[in-house]
């Protein structure tokens, strides 16, 4: 698995991830919440299952 998530990408992903776990956790929001997970395992691992599909990159080229 090849990065394809790049910085701003990444910081972005593991914020929204982390918001929504932390509310769903205090309560402010129901269990859907828990989708939080996704943005944050992706942002976290820099990689998106969902990128190659649709011929996207937000990694930025290494020379």
């Amino acid at each position: 698995m090849k990065s394809n998530v790049g910085g701003i990408d990444k910081i972005l992903r593991i914020v929204a991830g982390a918001g929504l776990l932390g509310a769903t956790v205090a309560g402010m929001l129901p269990a859907w919440g828990y989708i939080g997970i996704v943005p944050l395992a992706t942002g976290l691992m820099g990689w998106c299952p969902l990128y190659p599909l649709l011929g996207m990159n937000t990694c930025p080229m290494k020379k």
